[in-house]
């Protein structure tokens, strides 16, 4: 099956989701100058919390079993990325965070 518009959201939720979350909870909790590793597992949580929603919200069946999964893969690659330091946008919102805050 193609699941064309959710590997869009996937790709984009760092982006337009999880890191602008991230820099909110830390002007709310007053941290102006997290680590790269603080900043990015706060942008993991938020991300996680797609695939939470996901499960949540979708009808019990075989079909939405083996999206889970391809989500969960394709959640995983991300995390992997941001962990790395490897997702652009996340150390861009991160330096600009830090920066100029």
């Amino acid at each position: 099956m193609d699941y064309f518009e959710i590997d869009r959201v996937i790709e984009e939720l760092a982006k337009n989701y999880a890191a602008p979350c991230t820099t909110t909870w830390f002007k709310v909790t007053n941290n102006k100058k997290p680590s790269n590793e603080e900043y990015r597992a706060k942008v993991i949580e938020f991300v996680k919390q797609f695939e939470q929603i996901m499960s949540e919200q979708l009808p019990s069946s075989q079909q939405t079993t083996s999206f889970l999964e391809y989500v969960k893969k394709r959640l995983l690659a991300q995390i992997l990325l941001i962990r790395r330091g490897n997702n652009k946008e996340v150390e861009r919102r991160f330096q600009y965070y830090v920066n100029y805050n």
